[in-house]
């Protein structure tokens, strides 16, 4: 994979019915965290069909309905609820639904929602296997068990929903929409957002955008990924910035697919994906 001067190595898109996809996949989220994917098998049409119908839900006042359980972690999460990045004081400038197909759904709402969780969730699995198959035999040998099954069947696996409204001119100083952070998980699948904003940050500390074009999914590696191959996968830093002039007026929205274990898996020695899970969630203030 070619380097330009910068030190990052490109963020190819990786078209999924090309014979060295496997293998263009995995070194991109080796080298980077990061992977793009082209030519998948989601319809670009319904996932912003998706999105038209999740900003009439946070547009709607019964969205206060669904106020999230904190002991589940399901439901609408408020503004003033949003979690806060791990070592930031300040709470992101975002609203979002946390769904589990067995946790509450709102009812004026359609089934797209669940249709585009399973799509996103085979398609993950799938990408999880090439993971897994590109691991040497000697980080592969201290996984508790194949990366695989470590989702089989998996109730936590999820799908979030996230609106970054408008702004407004009065927010806090130095609150921005999504401040820097990794995720938990094992890997993220996220379909390109409606707007912009999204970077990533290189192992110089430079930041860089990432690509944003319709049909589009972008792959990060998360810290279980980083927790359970000793660092062989890295969870990379990444932030979504405030836009400015026009652009800040409108709505962004994402939706991101968490591919989480299940909650007794050993991610190491020192971790079950369960006593992971907890310190970081209470780390983010919504615990």
């Amino acid at each position: 994979m070619p380097t330009p001067k910068n030190g990052l190595p490109y963020l190819l898109a990786v078209d999924l019915h090309a014979a060295d996809a496997p293998n263009l996949f995995t070194q991109s989220l080796r080298k980077t965290g990061f992977a793009v994917l082209k030519n998948h098998p989601i319809d670009p049409k319904a996932i912003a069909a998706l999105y038209a119908e999740w900003a009439q839900f946070f547009s709607h006042p019964q969205k206060r309905d669904y106020l999230y359980n904190k002991e589940t972690q399901e439901g609408f999460f408020p503004p003033d609820i949003a979690e806060k990045a791990k070592g930031y004081s300040i709470k992101d400038l975002k609203e979002f639904y946390h769904y589990f197909p067995w946790g509450r759904f709102p009812d004026f709402m359609s089934n797209k929602t669940n249709v585009l969780r399973d799509e996103l969730s085979a398609l993950a699995a799938e990408l999880l296997k090439w993971v897994e198959s590109s691991l040497p035999d000697n980080i592969a040998e201290k996984l508790s068990m194949p990366l695989s099954e470590m989702i089989l069947n998996s109730p936590r696996t999820l799908l979030r929903i996230l609106h970054y409204p408008p702004l407004s001119g009065k927010e806090e100083e130095g609150a921005i929409r999504a401040a820097a952070h990794e995720d938990i998980d094992l890997i993220t699948l996220l379909p390109v957002a409606t707007a912009t904003g999204l970077q990533i940050l290189d192992l110089d500390g430079q930041w860089h955008d990432v690509p944003c074009e319709p049909g589009m999914i972008i792959v990060n590696a998360g810290d279980m990924l980083q927790e359970c191959t000793g660092g062989y996968f890295r969870s990379t830093t990444h932030r979504v910035l405030n836009p400015e002039g026009e652009a800040a007026k409108i709505s962004r929205y994402s939706m991101p697919l968490f591919l989480q274990p299940r909650l007794e898996v050993r991610l190491s020695e020192r971790y079950t994906a369960e006593e992971y899970w907890l310190e970081r969630i209470k780390e983010q203030g919504i615990a």
